[in-house]
Order: C-alpha cells, then structure tokens, then sequence
C-alpha cells in the first residue's frame, strides 16, 4: 500500500507542470533537507517553487538551492501550480499557507509527506509514517521505491535532515533503519563533517550562556518527577542569543537521567509562549499532555503554543 503511494506520488511530479513545496514556519533540519533535497530531484527536471513561511537560519546555507526558498506567500501565484508538496508541517497551520490550500481550485493536487501524527485532513495523497525518525526518511524511501539513486546532494540533504531530527542518532526515534539510510548517505557522498560543523558544533558566546540559563533554572517537579525549566525574555535579552541559538536545547537537557520527562517553557516575543516535551521514559507519552494544550508531536517529542508569559510567584513559575 505503501509503495503504491509512493509510485502514485512520482507520477504525479512527472505528469505536473509547476510545483509548489512546502514545508513548515521556523524551519528546522529536517523540513530544510527534505525540501532541498527535493528541490534538488526537481531541479532539472520540472518548473517548481519552494516556499517556507520563515527565512531559514544561515546555519543551514551548506545545503543545495536553500537560496531558492521564498518566504513571502505574497510573492506566489498559487493559483499556477497543479501540484503541492507539503513537507514536515504536521498541522495545516504550520504551513503558512493555510487559506490557499484550504481553497484550492480544482485540479490542484495536494501531496503531503510526514512523519508527525495526523492533526488535519487536507490532502489528496497523504504520505504519513509515524515510525520513521524524520520526514528525509521518508522521502528517502520514496526515492528508493521509485528506483531514483540519490546524488551527493541529495544525500547530504537526506543525512542533515535525519542528524538533526535524531540528536545524531541519540534519540529514541532511532531506529537500525535509520542508522542503515545514514550509511547509505555517506556512500552516497553526504558530508558529515559539514552537517555536524554547521548544525551542532555552531554555539556562539550568547547562545551558550542562554543555554546556561536553562540550566541554570532546571529543576524537577517531585510529584510527577517531570523536569522543567523556564526561559523568560529577560533571560533571552541578557543573554543576546536569537532565535537560531534555541533550537536543541529541550533535546540536550533529556540526557538527564531519573526523570519522567522534560518541559521547556520559553517565552516569545509576540506575547505567546512555546512549549517542548520531551521524554526517553520507555512508558510515558508526551504527546498526549502536548494535545491537552492544544499542540501535538509525538511519544517522545512533542510541542504546543499557548497565550501568555511567565511570571515567578515566589513559590514556583507559573503561566498567566
């Protein structure tokens, strides 16, 4: 069943005339390899645009036709393109291009690839395997069941997208399949060493001492056993990190052991406030407390948004 979608996903970028990918608002690894990498299959051989509602950090200019990416819906004619890749978003909201897809015309067919549980129903051809630790896993299967041998491109592509989805392999989505597709990469010609320059061993002075902070604050909610920590927009100011210094931290401060899980509450500029959960407890769903609070994600991983900021009582943090 699988397969067949993956080959009806290929005949559908043969037989289209422009396509349009897109993948989610503050992009992280993996939406930026798998839309670069396809944007690399598609180079030359079809008329396509690539769209992502936020500007990529420059962390990630290492990776082919990253330059391409229009941030701007208003720059989109999207009423010209008669096929719609929608890569990592998760929720339709996340797209950025909610209203277009929503009131598509017709004859515009919609595909998405994922590897986030399902939160909307809006495409024609939904590709979704919660299993795989990324959505470059995905896509590399889909190159593999249509016979397309990724170049070294496409590979560092791939392997960027799955390094950082994974932790480097650290995290519990990691699968033996998942390292196998690594390998396969890094015989394709991916190139490590760049990948992890750019995407882990990057920390300037500010983002280390923002990331202190989070230490700094982290403590454990005896009752649950839940670790937490708090980052308000002071600490963010003191600290003169932006926004591309954020991203890893929740991931890095699950390595602490004894724990049920982990919540990192981080306070943004546009008067909301981003959650990640986090767990490696073989027992415990954070997914099901990120839906509570109107996110998702998955057993391991998850996220919400809500209203707000964060306030200390004098007996502990609170949200109001």
């Amino acid at each position: 069943m699988q397969e067949e979608k993956f080959t009806l996903a290929w005949n559908k970028i043969q037989a289209a005339n422009k396509i349009l990918l897109v993948t989610h608002k503050k992009p992280d690894g993996d939406a930026l390899g798998s839309i670069c990498a396809l944007s690399e299959i598609l180079e030359s051989k079809k008329n396509y645009d690539a769209f992502c509602g936020d500007t990529p950090s420059a962390q990630f200019d290492f990776l082919p036709h990253i330059e391409k990416i229009r941030s701007d819906r208003n720059s989109l004619d999207f009423s010209a393109y008669d096929l719609i890749f929608v890569l990592d978003c998760g929720g339709i909201n996340r797209t950025g291009l909610e209203k277009e897809l929503l009131s598509r015309r017709s004859g515009q067919f919609v595909i998405e690839f994922d590897h986030h549980p399902k939160m909307d129903d809006y495409a024609d051809l939904e590709i979704r395997l919660p299993k795989s630790s990324s959505t470059a896993e995905v896509l590399h299967d889909f190159l593999k069941t249509n016979g397309i041998k990724p170049n070294k491109n496409v590979a560092n592509c791939l392997l960027a997208g799955i390094l950082t989805d994974t932790g480097n392999f650290l995290y519990p989505s990691t699968s033996d399949k998942t390292v196998k597709i690594g390998a396969a990469m890094l015989s394709a010609g991916a190139r490590l060493p760049t990948i992890i320059e750019n995407t882990w061993r990057n920390k300037n002075l500010p983002g280390m001492k923002f990331w202190g902070k989070a230490i700094d604050n982290l403590n454990v909610n005896k009752k649950y056993n839940f670790a937490y920590t708090v980052l308000t927009h002071e600490d963010i100011a003191r600290s003169g990190a932006t926004e591309e210094e954020f991203d890893g931290i929740a991931g890095f401060l699950s390595n602490l052991c004894g724990v049920n899980g982990l919540l990192v509450l981080r306070e943004e500029t546009d008067g909301r406030i981003k959650g990640s959960l986090r767990t490696t407890h073989p027992t415990v769903d954070v997914s099901k407390l990120a839906k509570l609070l109107g996110g998702g994600g998955h057993a391991k991983a998850s996220g919400f948004v809500m209203e707000g900021r964060i306030e200390n009582s004098g007996h502990g943090w609170r949200v109001v």
